[in-house]
C-alpha cells in the first residue's frame, strides 16, 4: 500500500496539531507516495534499527522519537542522526514519527503506561486549549436534521465523552436571490423570509475542512452563512500526563514495586515515603517533571515519571511520592499502540515490532 494511507490513519488517531511547538513529528525520510511492504515499529529509529529494517525486508520505520529535532546544515554522517538519514535514504527507507502528538491523546502513551499499571477512571493531566472551534450555521427548518447528522458524522459535536451535541435556535432568515442564482427556496430580486434553525456545534480544529465539506454538501442553499469561532475551552481528552486510580490501595513500597515490575525497569528512583497509601496516580511517558504541580495539586498520591533532576525530588518531599522510572523505561510499551492500530486498519499489512534495544542508558 502506499505510504499516504498509513499516515493518513496515524494522524487520524494523533493529530499533528497536537504536538509541541519544540518537537518534529511527521515523515522523517520517504515519500507519501512510496509503495511499502513492510513496516517495522520502535523507540528510536536510530542506526542499529535501520539495519533490521534491512534484513527484514521493511522499507517503513515507525518510531516515537523523531531521529531529527532540529535542522541539520550538513549531512556527512559525523554522528549517529546523520548515519541514519544517510543510510535510510541509501536504501530507500522512509521513517515516520509520532511523538507528543502521541502523547498527548488520551489513548495514547500514557494509557499504555495507565493500562500496565491497572489504572482506572483515567483523565487528562494538564488538558490543552486553543485546540477546539464551534461553527454557526443557518439552514431551513426541515432540512436541519439532515444538516445535523452530516456535521456529527463528520467528527462534530463531540464534547468528552458526549457525541452529536449541539444548540439549536429556530427564528426566520432573509435573503433575496441576485441575477444568475437557482434559490432553493424564493424566487430572484424578491426578498424572502424562511423559517430557519441557527445550529451551534463544536468540532477539533483540524477538522475544520471536513466539517466545512460535510456543512456544504448537506446543506440545500446555494450560499451557506456560516460562522467559525476559535474557542479558548480546554479540550479534556488532549493534552499532558493522564490521572489515574489503582482499583485497591497499595503501600507504597508495594507500589514501587508493583511499578518496577510492570515497567520492566531495571531501576526506580523515588522520593521519602510519605507513610500514606497510593490510591490516586499521575503518569507522564518521558521527561514529565512540569507536571508535578499538576500532579500534586489534582490530589495524587504518586506521580510516575522519567529525567527528573536532582533538585526536583526536593519539591516533592512530604507532598507525593515521586518515582523516577527511566526514559526508555516509561515508553518501551508504545510500539504495542502502533501495532494495535495498524493491525486494526491493515490486518493484512506486515508490521513488526523491533527486536533492537535502543535504550542508551545501562545499569549495574
Amino acid at each position: 500500500m502506499q505510504l499516504s494511507e498509513i499516515i493518513k490513519a496515524i494522524e487520524a488517531f494523533a493529530p499533528l496539531s497536537y504536538q509541541e511547538s519544540y518537537d518534529n513529528a511527521g515523515l522523517i525520510t520517504g515519500n507519501p507516495t512510496q509503495n511499502i511492504t513492510g513496516a517495522l515499529i520502535c523507540l528510536d529509529s536510530i542506526e542499529e534499527v535501520i539495519d533490521e529494517a534491512i534484513r527484514e525486508k521493511c522499507n517503513l520505520v515507525i518510531a516515537h522519537h523523531p531521529i531529527i529535532f532540529s535542522g541539520l546544515k550538513k549531512i556527512n554522517g559525523k554522528n549517529y542522526v546523520e548515519r541514519t538519514i544517510i543510510k535510510a535514504i541509501k536504501n530507500d527507507i522512509a521513517i515516520y514519527a509520532a511523538h507528543t502528538n502521541l502523547d498527548n491523546i488520551e489513548h495514547g502513551v500514557n494509557s499504555k503506561i495507565a493500562e500496565k499499571l491497572g489504572l482506572k477512571n483515567c483523565s487528562v493531566l494538564e488538558p490543552k486549549s486553543g485546540l477546539l472551534k464551534k461553527l454557526v450555521t443557518f439552514c431551513p427548518s426541515d432540512k436541519a436534521a439532515e444538516v445535523r447528522d452530516a456535521l456529527f458524522k463528520a467528527g462534530a459535536g463531540k464534547i468528552g465523552h458526549y457525541d452529536e451535541c449541539s444548540y439549536n435556535l429556530e427564528g426566520f432568515g432573509t435573503f433575496r436571490a441576485g441575477e444568475g442564482t437557482k434559490p432553493f427556496v424564493g424566487e430572484q430580486n424578491i426578498q424572502h423570509q424562511e423559517p430557519e434553525t441557527r445550529i451551534e456545534t463544536i468540532f477539533p480544529s483540524q477538522l475544520q475542512s471536513t466539517i466545512l465539506k460535510a456543512l456544504f454538501t448537506s446543506h440545500p442553499y446555494e450560499e451557506v452563512a456560516y460562522d467559525i469561532y476559535p474557542l479558548e475551552n480546554e479540550y479534556k481528552q488532549v493534552g499532558s500526563g493522564l490521572l489515574g486510580e489503582l482499583e485497591d490501595p497499595l503501600d507504597e513500597l508495594a507500589f514501587l514495586k508493583n511499578l518496577k515490575t510492570s515497567l520492566k525497569t531495571d531501576c526506580v528512583r523515588y522520593t521519602a515515603l510519605t507513610g500514606k497509601k497510593i490510591k490516586r496516580v499521575a503518569i507522564c511517558g518521558g521527561s514529565g517533571s512540569f507536571l508535578l504541580k499538576n500532579a500534586i495539586s489534582a490530589g495524587a498520591d504518586a506521580f510516575v515519571t522519567a529525567d527528573l533532576k536532582y533538585h526536583q525530588f526536593f519539591d516533592a518531599v512530604g507532598k507525593i511520592l515521586l518515582a523516577d522510572v527511566g526514559h526508555f523505561e516509561s515508553e518501551q510499551f508504545t510500539g504495542e499502540i502502533f501495532y494495535d492500530l495498524l493491525m486494526e486498519k491493515f490486518p493484512t499489512f506486515a508490521v513488526r515490532l523491533s527486536k533492537t534495544n535502543t535504550n542508551p542508558v545501562n545499569y549495574l
